[in-house]
C-alpha cells in the first residue's frame, strides 16, 4: 500500500563539522523533518545507504521541500545535497 510521496534530501556534511545541528530546531519542528544517520535510515527501510559518517538523510513532506532546501543552501556544514522523491 502506498502512503504517498516524501522528499528525501541526501545531505553531505563537512568532515570537520561541530555537530548535527545543520538544520535549526525551529525548522525541524515547523516542518516535521526527520534527520537520520545512514544506520537509522536503513533501520526504517531505506536500502542502499552507504556507511558514511558525513552523510545524513532528511525526510520531509513535499509541501516543505522549499523550506528545507533553502536552509541546506545556507548551512555552513553542508558541502552538498541531492533531492529524491520517494513513494511510500
Amino acid at each position: 500500500m502506498l502512503w504517498g510521496m516524501i522528499i528525501v534530501f541526501e545531505v553531505h556534511l563537512a568532515a570537520a563539522r561541530s555537530g548535527d545541528d545543520f538544520l535549526s530546531a525551529e525548522l525541524l519542528e515547523e516542518t516535521g523533518a526527520q534527520v537520520m544517520t545512514p544506520a537509522e535510515a536503513r533501520a526504517v527501510g531505506f536500502e542502499g545507504v552507504p556507511d558514511d559518517p558525513n552523510l545524513r538523510l532528511v525526510a520531509v513532506a513535499p509541501r516543505d521541500k522549499g523550506f528545507v532546501q533553502g536552509a541546506l543552501d545556507r548551512a555552513h556544514d553542508v558541502t552538498g545535497f541531492r533531492v529524491h522523491e520517494v513513494d511510500m
